[in-house]
């Protein structure tokens, strides 16, 4: 598995976990004890998810011109 390929893998799996995370965070928050941190994490975990996504775009766009 060359370098590229890793990154690639590394992203989206980064980027699953993320996802993962503020799906806990928001199950957290609506079933068991209503507390905000549960809610912030969830938020910050989509957003942070989100960006990755974008980011692995414009990876996956350079890595693909070399």
């Amino acid at each position: 598995m060359s370098l590229k390929h890793f990154h690639i893998f590394f992203i989206v799996v980064s980027t699953l976990v993320l996802f993962g995370l503020g799906v806990w965070g928001l199950n957290g928050y609506f079933k068991h004890d209503a507390n905000g941190s549960n809610l912030i994490i969830a938020l910050i975990a989509f957003v942070v998810g989100a960006v990755l996504i974008v980011y692995g775009i414009k990876v996956f766009q350079k890595l693909k011109a070399l």
